[in-house]
């Protein structure tokens, strides 16, 4: 017996066969490149038949579905709407999956939530009740686990927090992404640098000796650390963001850990100390002293391990379900 964990973002699609305990059986990644439309869909059809086909052949039956997808998954249709993927404004997904594989349980959510849950199942979070997993990559993200559940609001769009707003007043610049991705997200990370190399008349920084329009978060990551003025200005000014990002979800939500991931955290996950020291200044004064700032233990794997969790769950969901309606 088996479970299939599907990862899809808006580049790549990751498919793992793991057991009831977490173990991985079976894993495989692989580009999206160019596809689109139904051509996603049909991507991931063809890898859930080499998966079925492979745990049939060696008595790994697959017993559940999940799926992490890159947006929103609206529970009330199974349709998907997710803007990376073009054609995927209202995918009708779930009804292609199922479709496809018949009376074998699926349950999709978005990747916010994964990963979280894959924190709780296998990573950092594991005994906790109250937990948020901060993603800050090309986006920026929040899954947030309250009293043993995920957090999905009324329309399932919990977390979205690349829109909370982190000062006035409002340019039309936000309209895209939000204030705090704008400024604070990987994407946003190069958007203040090259701003400020415009700005630079002195020409006279690491980050100026490289083309302007290919300069990365990466790139300003490995400036910081050399001590580069404009690449320390903006990584500083993240960390206060970022810190009152913290201070935020601390107030509202009382959690017991922040795990931060995504691309940033990586190169960002020595400044949780600065970021914490700036969330002080910010919290609510009792709850900021009870919470945890750690990095993901799962790293890239977290919505992979989620979407694994997703599918036990659901299997022992449809399990009762049988036996009651028996």
């Amino acid at each position: 017996m088996s479970f299939l964990a599907i990862d899809l973002g808006g580049t790549k699609l990751a498919l793992a066969l793991f057991t009831g305990e977490g173990e991985i059986l079976k894993k495989e990644i692989l580009p999206i490149d160019k596809r689109e439309g139904s051509q996603v869909g049909g991507l991931i059809l063809e890898k859930i038949s080499d998966f079925l086909e492979y745990g049939n052949s060696t008595g790994n039956k697959i017993k559940a579905i999940g799926v992490s997808i890159p947006g929103i998954f609206r529970s009330a249709t199974g349709t998907i709407w997710a803007p990376s993927i073009k054609g995927w404004d209202d995918y009708p997904l779930l009804k292609e999956i199922k479709d496809f594989v018949g009376d074998i349980p699926v349950k999709i959510d978005n990747d916010r939530a994964c990963y979280i849950l894959g924190e709780v199942w296998k990573g950092n979070a594991r005994g906790c009740n109250d937990a948020i997993f901060l993603s800050v990559g090309t986006g920026i993200g929040a899954g947030i686990l309250i009293n043993g559940d995920i957090l999905q609001g009324s329309s399932d769009i919990s977390g979205c927090i690349g829109w909370m707003s982190m000062l006035v007043p409002f340019k039309k610049e936000f309209t895209e992404c939000g204030c705090f991705e704008y400024f604070a997200s990987g994407t946003g990370i190069a958007r203040m640098a090259k701003a400020a190399l415009a700005e630079d008349s002195e020409n006279s920084t690491i980050l100026s000796t490289l083309v302007l329009d290919d300069i990365t978060s990466h790139d300003v990551f490995d400036a910081y650390k050399k001590g580069d003025k404009i690449a320390v200005a903006v990584i500083s000014q993240c960390v206060e963001f970022w810190g009152v990002a913290v201070a935020n979800l601390v107030s509202l939500f009382n959690p017991e850990k922040i795990i931060f991931g995504g691309g940033v955290f990586g190169p960002a996950l020595p400044l949780l100390p600065d970021i914490y020291n700036e969330a002080l200044k910010w919290a609510q004064p009792v709850s900021i002293k009870d919470v945890e700032l750690t990095g993901s233990q799962l790293l890239g794997d977290a919505g992979l391990y989620g979407a694994g969790y997703l599918a036990i769950k659901e299997s022992l969901k449809s399990s009762f379900v049988k036996r009651k309606n028996y």
